[in-house]
């Protein structure tokens, strides 16, 4: 059997931007990304602390050392620069080997979305 589970979190960081004449997605500071082992184009859930809006996109690498949080496209309706957001991904395995697996979570500074 094959169960999902928690793979990657980034818990707070700050909405940057946000950009609704983009093609849709959210844009991550790829140090976020290295942190969290989170890669391009992978699927994500976006939790926004301020309203409650969840939604589910995929990620584009944003500038190395930016704090750049972006959401685009229809996202940006949702949400709004300041809004401080949790960024998951889930990952599908064995139901064994997820027993022993541990999801990677990284807590940045909320302020400037950097690596504490």
């Amino acid at each position: 059997m094959r169960i999902e589970i928690l793979k990657s979190k980034i818990h707070r960081v700050t909405v940057t931007e946000a950009n609704l004449d983009y093609i849709g997605s959210i844009t991550l500071d790829e140090d976020l990304m290295n942190a969290a082992n989170i890669i391009a184009n992978e699927k994500v859930h976006v939790l926004n602390i301020a309203n409650g809006e969840r939604i589910e996109t995929y990620v584009i690498t944003g500038e190395r050392g930016s704090g750049i949080v972006c959401l685009n496209g229809p996202a940006a309706h949702k949400f709004e620069p300041g809004d401080i957001v949790i960024v998951v991904s889930y990952a599908s395995m064995d139901f064994e080997a997820a027993k022993t697996f541990v999801p990677r979570i990284i807590f940045p500074d909320t302020e400037s979305n950097k690596l504490i």
